[in-house]
């Protein structure tokens, strides 16, 4: 006796658009939520996405996660920290160069 092997349909979706019974199905999975769980996938066109799997019976599932990278860290490290308004700022500047400049 042979058995038949089912093949699962894949189907790739975004979270907004995926309904309420799997979202909660989704939620279920991950309960501490899915940061650890996301894939990274490449397209062709050189742009990617981030997505989590979910399997049920007849379907395969790959989630689309909105992702937005934080780029802050840059925004962080061009800040002047010494305002020119403030008094004495340019003198208190000018110290940590010279003590930089001493210690080499």
């Amino acid at each position: 006796m042979v058995k038949e092997v089912k093949q699962k349909k894949h189907l790739v979706v975004s979270y907004q658009n995926l309904a309420e019974e799997l979202k909660d199905e989704l939620k279920a999975k991950y309960p501490l939520g899915f940061t650890d769980s996301m894939i990274r996938i490449d397209k062709p066109s050189g742009d990617f996405f981030y997505a989590v799997v979910l399997e049920t019976e007849e379907i395969s599932y790959l989630v689309k996660i909105d992702v937005k990278i934080d780029d802050s860290v840059e925004e962080e490290e061009d800040k002047d920290y010494y305002d020119d308004d403030i008094k004495g700022a340019e003198e208190i500047a000018d110290s940590s160069e010279d003590e930089d400049e001493d210690d080499m």
